[in-house]
């Protein structure tokens, strides 16, 4: 009889294990919609960020244009990220989605390496072609997960994992990007490893990436 209450717990744990480890991502709605606004005397709930009282929400707060606008992409990287998140779009607050366009100059235009610690990404290449992957961790033996990107193509971007892209071709690129949060955040490697504010200690990126110690400087002026 213990054997069978015992096995009869497993299902119960294991639902109450998943349910903890999914509170660490956006909550669920509470609420059909959660308007973000920054005026909190004009607020009624709080959920990430301060609501709009329903009654004053209206068609506007759902609703962003200019996505059709390519970026400028005349910088050291050659690309350009516009996004679409709680910040831009206020009814997306609550909701654990969010979206971006990416436009990448010809022939080497270049999203850097970076992370984004609270959402996955789904990229759609529009146009171009693109070299894109994601890097496993440390348990997974770093391995790299790459592909070569067409209109019409879809890559998946796991949530944390450093990834990248880059245009292989001689024209201009454009992806389209959603992503599971409504504040997905960015963390660009380059910069924030030889760009911190304030720096840090050069001993440590010298022997941490096994550079000599002039490099290491270069590059933290350098960013």
């Amino acid at each position: 009889m213990k054997g069978a209450v015992s096995s009869l717990l497993v299902p119960f744990v294991l639902l109450a294990l998943a349910s903890s480890l999914g509170s660490a991502f956006d909550p669920s709605p509470l609420q059909d919609f959660c308007v973000a606004i920054n005026e909190p005397n004009d607020a009624v709930f709080v959920n990430g960020k301060f609501c709009k009282d329903p009654k004053l929400v209206n068609a506007s707060d759902f609703f962003l244009s200019g996505l059709n606008v390519p970026g400028d992409v005349s910088n050291a990287v050659g690309s350009n990220v516009t996004a679409v998140s709680v910040n831009q779009l206020p009814g997306l607050n609550t909701l654990g989605v969010a979206l971006v366009r990416i436009d990448y100059a010809p022939y080497g235009g270049l999203n850097p390496p970076h992370i984004h610690p609270r959402g996955t990404e789904i990229l759609v290449v529009l146009e171009g072609t693109l070299y894109v992957g994601f890097v496993t961790s440390n348990a997974d033996g770093n391995r790299l997960f790459a592909k070569t990107l067409n209109p019409g193509d879809v890559f998946v971007f796991p949530i944390g994992m450093i990834h990248f892209q880059l245009n292989i071709g001689k024209t201009p690129a454009v992806a389209f990007a959603g992503l599971s949060s409504q504040n997905f955040g960015l963390i660009t490697i380059a910069n924030a490893v030889f760009g911190s504010n304030p720096p840090i200690n050069p001993d440590v990126l010298t022997k941490a990436f096994q550079l000599d110690k002039n490099i290491v400087e270069y590059l933290q002026k350098k960013f």
